[in-house]
């Protein structure tokens, strides 16, 4: 059978889903992946064939379709909705190539990331079910109605009213941490992944210090949510750790002046480096947080932006870290949480815990048996239906 996997706005989205996708190929099935352009290289060193769909990017997409900029409100409903719209015009400009895949390749099955919304509208002009595969970091309802009134000209071009319901749906995070809003899902369980790059031993090997990680995840540039990058390093480099800041090559070099001596910095295998770290500081970022719950690894949440301390605030409420919000971000209570991690044991008995449920969840290979019986399900309705 054919396989079709939509990922999400970047690399960070599309890493989860690598591991099934990868397990799909080795039960002998035929996989593509898309996203936007700038998702290509990610995909494509997977060793997944990759198809670009559109070159816009969701920064693009602050622009309504006349080309205006959109400005976003700071916080509250109206910034959910005006997200969602956001993510409803990158579905926009997306569904003309999805389609034309569609008809030319003619999956049997689609697997679309939550948020992207094109999967949905593709899998109903196809005729074939879709899955929803969701980390279930707590996307508020607001989000999807502001993509479902964006997409209003294509919806009804499609003789629908709403976006198709998915045929069931597919989490990564643990039980234990999946909000109360979340639909019922089948659970995977989750197989850290990056871009690989040959390994140091430093890499898979740790010194005396403890070793704290920090990221602000893989769509920083040296212009865009650089400051509170540099800012995360100043307030962990003057601590007594070995410092680790994952970040794209090109924003590594502009950190320099910033980074303590014997610290390292650059697009570091996040995969490879979490089983060393005693601690990791980020953004909120779902891939990072996965690895980090993977791994067993307390965590300290910054969230550079609104929307991402939900699953913080959880993880925080566990026992397994601590989350500062954006009016706490300050040097003395990001390294005050960092000092109390490293010495507190219960940050990562609570994660080990984490770690544990984790690894009982599903593997891929027998979530992809679910996904051939939805297939055979769905064939089998279309023959039954063609007889009568």
């Amino acid at each position: 059978m054919k396989i079709l996997f939509i990922g999400g706005n970047g690399a960070g989205t599309i890493f989860p889903n690598i591991p099934l996708a990868q397990a799909v190929r080795n039960a002998g099935h035929e996989v593509i992946m898309t996203g936007p352009e700038v998702t290509m290289p990610a995909i494509v060193n997977s060793g997944i064939p990759a198809v670009s769909v559109t070159r816009r990017t969701i920064q693009d997409c602050r622009h309504d379709r006349r080309g205006n900029l959109v400005p976003t409100p700071a916080d509250g409903p109206e910034r959910n909705i005006a997200i969602g719209r956001m993510f409803g015009r990158l579905a926009a400009s997306s569904l003309p190539g999805l389609i034309d895949l569609v008809d030319r390749w003619q999956p049997d099955l689609i697997v679309s990331n939550v948020l992207t919304y094109a999967g949905p509208l593709a899998a109903h002009h196809a005729g074939v079910p879709w899955v929803r595969f969701a980390i279930d970091i707590g996307e508020p309802l607001s989000v999807d109605l502001g993509a479902q009134s964006e997409l209003a000209p294509e919806l009804e071009a499609l003789g629908l009213q709403a976006p198709p319901a998915p045929d069931f749906s597919i989490s990564v995070l643990p039980p234990s941490l999946r909000p109360l809003t979340a639909p019922p899902a089948l659970s995977l369980r989750h197989i850290a992944y990056s871009t690989q790059l040959p390994l140091e031993p430093w890499m898979y090997g740790k010194g005396r210090r403890p070793r704290v990680l920090v990221s602000a995840g893989s769509r920083v540039t040296p212009d865009d949510h650089f400051e509170p990058l540099r800012g995360l390093v100043e307030k962990v480099g003057s601590l007594d750790v070995e410092l680790l800041v994952a970040t794209p090559e090109d924003v590594a070099r502009k950190l320099e002046p910033a980074l303590p001596a014997g610290s390292r910095a650059g697009w570091l295998p996040v995969d490879v480096l979490a089983p060393t770290c005693d601690l990791v500081v980020h953004h909120g970022g779902g891939n990072t947080t996965l690895s980090c719950l993977a791994n067993g690894v307390p965590q300290v949440f910054v969230p550079s932006m609104p929307g991402l301390e939900e699953h913080g605030a959880r993880i925080s409420a566990y026992g397994a870290g601590r989350l500062i919000l954006p009016e706490d971000d300050t040097t003395e209570n990001v390294s005050g949480a960092v000092k109390e991690l490293l010495t507190d044991p219960s940050y990562r008995e609570a994660a080990g815990r984490l770690r544990d449920e984790a690894r009982r969840m599903p593997s891929a290979a027998e979530v992809v048996r679910e996904l051939e019986r939805s297939v055979h399900v769905h064939r089998a309705a279309a023959a039954a239906a063609g007889s009568v």
